[in-house]
């Protein structure tokens, strides 16, 4: 079946991308499930909205002792900080990246991250701090020897971000895909170790709707990978949620 538009009629009027965009690692995992050689594992990984962390927490038990009153206006009552103006008071815009992931494992390395897939979001195409995160944290995964998949159906807005990983890393001349970027593309990255030589590698292919979408190549080490057959658990994962 052919690539379908999830975020235009008559697709978006009957199922959300937001559901897609969730099932969709899952379908993926259950198709690594029968490649992936002994020793490696697929795990999903999704955000969604706000990502917040809390480094420090403080709580208080029941049986706590009572807190001793501060010395404050004499009346036996807890003192109160008197409120300080602040310099800078702005609107403040809500953190919307979504993540939507699949990371692969070699457990006999201690779960080492080897691979991660990762599926494209409005949020991360739709505003410059948004694509220079997504950017940044892939150039992250690949400085680490983490080979990087990313595969973008997002119709409605224009950039690329596997050009601008490509020109972040300075290989933006490298690919000829990269001179006039398709809206909807896959591509994979790798850099690592071959003999006595570091290397840089990529593979990409523009995505269109109405055609079937390709094989994949998933690199798992140097002399390791599996061809993920995108086409297969898109189907899958349209035919799970309804999406005809």
């Amino acid at each position: 079946m052919p690539l379908r538009d999830h975020f235009r009629p008559p697709v978006s009027k009957r199922h959300s991308w937001e559901g897609f965009h969730g099932g969709w690692p899952m379908a993926i995992i259950q198709q690594l499930r029968e490649q992936l050689p002994p020793g490696y594992i697929a795990e999903p990984r999704v955000h969604l909205g706000a990502l917040y962390e809390v480094d420090v927490s403080a709580y208080e038990s029941d049986d706590a002792p009572d807190h001793e009153p501060l010395a404050g206006n004499g009346d036996g009552g807890t003192a109160m900080l008197s409120a300080v103006a602040p310099v800078v008071a702005l609107e403040a815009e809500g953190d919307e990246e979504y993540e939507y992931e699949v990371r692969v494992y070699d457990v006999e390395r201690e779960r080492t991250l080897v691979a991660a897939i990762e599926l494209v979001s409005p949020a991360n195409k739709d505003r410059p701090r948004s694509r220079n995160a997504f950017v940044a944290k892939c150039a992250e995964l690949v400085r680490r020897g983490v080979a990087v998949s990313i595969v973008d159906l997002v119709t409605v807005k224009n950039f690329n971000l596997y050009a601008e990983l490509m020109a972040f890393m300075r290989y933006a001349n490298a690919d000829p895909m990269c001179a006039n970027p398709p809206p909807i593309y896959a591509a994979s990255v790798r850099r690592g170790p071959r003999g006595e030589k570091v290397l840089f590698e990529a593979w990409s292919r523009a995505l269109a709707v109405g055609e079937p979408l390709p094989l994949l190549p998933l690199w798992l080490s140097p002399e390791v990978s599996v061809a993920l057959d995108l086409e297969r658990s898109y189907e899958s994962a349209c035919h799970s949620l309804w999406i005809a």
